[in-house]
């Protein structure tokens, strides 16, 4: 919280209350008072999250005219396609805390808004899209799933959706993955490779650790973030360490191991320094994705004119009788 709004808002009583209601696990709705920051978090986090959704199309879209065999492209079209979804779900959600989709959109399209980090990577080789299904789509469930339980309900609610297909991307790439690594050695190597590329992109996209974190203590304090990055890391890494090495593959971190006393995998050192050189725009796709959105932004704009003087027309008609069966 910003000085100024913790010192004009900690004094009003309705916080006390507000908080209350959070801790009786109560869902804060769109027309129940709310303090200044919550809407503020909440609207930066929900809109960099259809950020992400949108954004995240476009590293396996580029694959969709190159899939191996039908049923192939069509699990990527669909899953493409769930993804322009999400984003969907997501902006309506910002919507009702006060923000336009205009105004979020020109954010992103201006590159003052930020998306997940892990989308600025290229897909080299058609094993990336299984191992985007199996490791980030694996590692943003783990965070949806906390999401899904967070304190404001419309976020909460898309969440659910969202999860249940997001489940369904992360089974599709762990099923590709685990046939290219039981396959040819081509095929092997292939996979070998795509892990040894998103790896770590994946352990980094859950964000920096906690002690870096500044908004991390309010975002669980206020029941945003039901854990925080550190712990859904650490599901993360436990998760996916054991399926990858069984499934013959080895994970590119030669510190990784098992630690029998707390029962958790410990990972080595991040390379923090690349996280935030990709948070900040310098990553190796930065560019290329801000410019493909600015296009498919540019190329929409009949649509949007279209449905704009569509709507012109109906206010202007005189509302028409209904038509008796």
């Amino acid at each position: 919280m910003s000085p100024e709004a913790e010192v004009s808002q900690a004094d009003d009583p309705r916080l006390a209350r507000f908080e209350a209601r959070i801790a009786a696990g109560e869902k804060i709705e769109p027309g129940d008072w709310m303090p200044d920051e919550y809407r503020r978090q909440l609207i930066r986090m929900i809109s960099q999250h259809a950020h992400s959704e949108v954004v995240g199309m476009l590293p396996e879209g580029a694959w969709i005219t190159r899939a191996p065999t039908l049923r192939r492209k069509l699990i990527l079209i669909a899953k493409v396609q769930d993804e322009g979804g999400h984003g969907q779900y997501l902006y309506h959600a910002a919507e009702t805390l006060g923000i336009t989709r205009e105004e979020m959109e020109a954010a992103l399209l201006e590159g003052r808004a930020k998306y997940s980090s892990v989308f600025n990577y290229p897909t080299l080789t058609w094993a990336d899209v299984g191992m985007i299904g199996w490791l980030v789509d694996g590692a943003a469930i783990k965070n949806q799933t906390m999401l899904a339980q967070c304190s404001y309900g419309p976020y909460s609610r898309a969440m659910v959706r969202i999860c249940s297909e997001e489940t369904f991307h992360h089974k599709q790439g762990k099923e590709m993955v685990l046939t290219y690594a039981s396959g040819t050695p081509a095929q092997r190597r292939m996979a070998q490779d795509a892990l040894d590329r998103w790896w770590w992109p994946a352990v980094m996209m859950l964000g920096p650790h906690d002690s870096d974190s500044p908004n991390t203590p309010l975002l669980v304090r206020w029941g945003i973030k039901t854990k925080t990055n550190d712990q859904v890391r650490q599901e993360f890494v436990d998760e996916h360490a054991p399926e990858l090495l069984e499934a013959g593959l080895r994970i590119p971190d030669p510190d990784l191991r098992y630690d029998e006393e707390t029962g958790h995998w410990v990972h080595g050192r991040i390379d923090w320094d690349e996280f935030w050189r990709v948070v900040k725009g310098h990553g190796p796709c930065n560019a290329q994705r801000l410019a493909a959105r600015r296009a498919a932004h540019a190329a929409g704009a009949w649509v949007r004119e279209a449905l704009e003087a569509y709507a012109a027309r109906q206010e202007s008609e005189p509302a028409r009788a209904p038509v008796e069966a």
